[in-house]
Parts: structure tokens; sequence; C-alpha cells
């Protein structure tokens, strides 16, 4: 596998509700094309709170592809978000899967790209549609 893309919680929500063409044709892609799906762990936590029973089917999914690795919030991971975060007024979830974007050096997916551009340092994004 070589290279991939980090989903955000508005990734996530956008392909288990199946709310976009372009979320369920990038991850079927990734599997055909063997790239990561990489998922921060706290943008996990948050889709599976916000989803209804229906969509969380789809979610399992997702976690259950060759091609997705969740990124734990481990105390290393949790200290780099919250130096990031350095006093701003902005979501956990939001500064991990910036971070995870940095770190390896892979696109951000995301259908709310402001909050990136508050951080200061904001990943590269690809916008869903």
């Amino acid at each position: 596998m070589i290279g991939g893309r980090v989903l955000d919680l508005s990734a996530l929500l956008a392909f288990a509700r199946q709310d976009s063409v372009y979320a369920g044709a990038l991850v079927w892609t990734a599997v055909e094309e063997d790239i990561v799906l990489l998922v921060p762990a706290t943008a996990a936590g948050l889709a599976w709170a916000r989803l209804d029973e229906s969509a969380r089917p789809v979610l399992e999914v997702l976690f259950g592809l060759p091609v997705t690795v969740v990124d734990d919030l481990d105390a290393a991971r949790a200290r780099e978000t919250g130096i990031l975060l350095d006093g701003r007024d902005a979501r956990i979830d939001i500064a991990h899967a910036a971070v995870c974007a940095q770190q390896r050096g892979w696109p951000l997916v995301t259908a709310e790209a402001e909050p990136y551009a508050a951080l200061g340092v904001p990943p590269e994004i690809e916008p869903l549609p």
C-alpha cells in the first residue's frame, strides 16, 4: 500500500449515510487500488454517536475493509493534537485528523474545510463535493 487519505468525521458521515457519491467512489477506489484510508479514532467515535441505526452497518463495512486503518488517540497523539489546538476553540477530532494528515503527508477528505484553516497550518484538503 502506497499513499492514502485521511477521512474526517464529515467524510465518515457522508459515506455511512450514503449522502455523497464521491465518498462512496473514494472508498471503493481505495479498495481496488490498495490505498490506505486512515480514520482518526476521535472521528470514528463521533461518527458512531451521530449515526442512526440504519447507517451504522455501512460504517461497520468501512472499518472492516483491509485498507482502513484507525489512528488511536494514545498519549503521544493526544499531546500532538493538544499542541496543535494550543488554546484554539476547535474540536479535538478536527485537530486529530489534521495531525494525522500532516504527519503522513496525505490529503484530508472532508466536507467541512473551514475548521482546518483555523488551525494555522492546515493540511492538504480534498473536499467532498
